[in-house]
């Protein structure tokens, strides 16, 4: 559902994220896993079209986002770190907005909109201006907004900056739910990485631009010499990876 193949970008000398080949099939949890700076937002910034890539090619659903975007980006939703709403909308009218950009239908758009604006709480806030949203506030408007159009890829970035406990719980669950039953395809960057060795049903690890490793929880835990936790592995990794670069 998702793949890369050769995908690559530069900023002029810098190569921020190397030659990337991953195969992301549908209904895949699939967690992103790096230090700051390691080509993680990059990367996704590419998965969704909104950097072109020096090299390769980035596919959603089988269809190249550079060479057919509009047909790319409906299959998507994208939830950012720090999500860009309009201040001076209301939340129920910025989904009205985000309606008329996907042509969703009214009777389909009323009758998705409240179901989505209560299951992520907002509802009641649904008539403010965003203005006045905390940025929990923000990111379930986000959310809510993202799933609108019933897209079959979701790309995160970040999902937890700003929710509580009991949010996170409801999110982690909507969106493990989502794989199972609907065959949702996630792509998830996060520096939790309690939460990804929960969810995951892949990970991928990467540092400087390169990918260093890819596969199930299992395969990655099993890198480490004593099996350890998927926190040594990845501090493991990214450790030595660091190590061998040159100054």
């Amino acid at each position: 559902m998702i793949r890369t193949e050769q995908l690559t970008k530069r900023f002029g000398p810098k190569l921020a994220v190397s030659p990337l080949d991953l195969d992301i099939p549908s209904g895949t949890f699939f967690c992103f896993l790096g230090p700051n700076g390691a080509g993680k937002t990059t990367t996704i910034k590419m998965l969704t079209g909104l950097l072109t890539p020096s090299g390769g090619r980035a596919l959603v659903g089988g269809v190249d986002i550079q060479q057919e975007p509009v047909k790319a980006k409906r299959l998507l939703g994208y939830v950012p770190d720090h999500p860009f709403l309009y201040d001076k909308l209301t939340g129920r009218e910025f989904m009205q907005f985000v309606a008329g950009l996907y042509d969703i239908p009214k009777a389909y758009y009323d009758e998705h909109c409240e179901k989505l604006l209560s299951m992520f709480e907002i509802a009641k806030v649904a008539d403010q201006l965003i203005e006045d949203y905390s940025h929990g506030m923000r990111q379930k408007l986000s959310f809510a907004s993202c799933f609108l159009h019933d897209p079959k890829i979701v790309i995160v970035d970040e999902p937890w900056v700003g929710l509580d406990p009991k949010n996170i719980r409801f999110v982690k669950d909507f969106l493990k739910e989502k794989t199972r039953t609907e065959g949702l395809t996630v792509f998830m960057s996060t520096h939790t990485l309690s939460i990804a060795e929960e969810i995951a049903d892949r990970i991928g690890i990467i540092n400087g631009g390169k990918l260093l490793a890819e596969g199930t929880v299992p395969e990655i835990r099993a890198i480490h010499r004593e099996g350890g936790s998927l926190e040594e592995v990845f501090l493991t990794l990214t450790k030595s990876d660091e190590e061998t670069v040159p100054a």
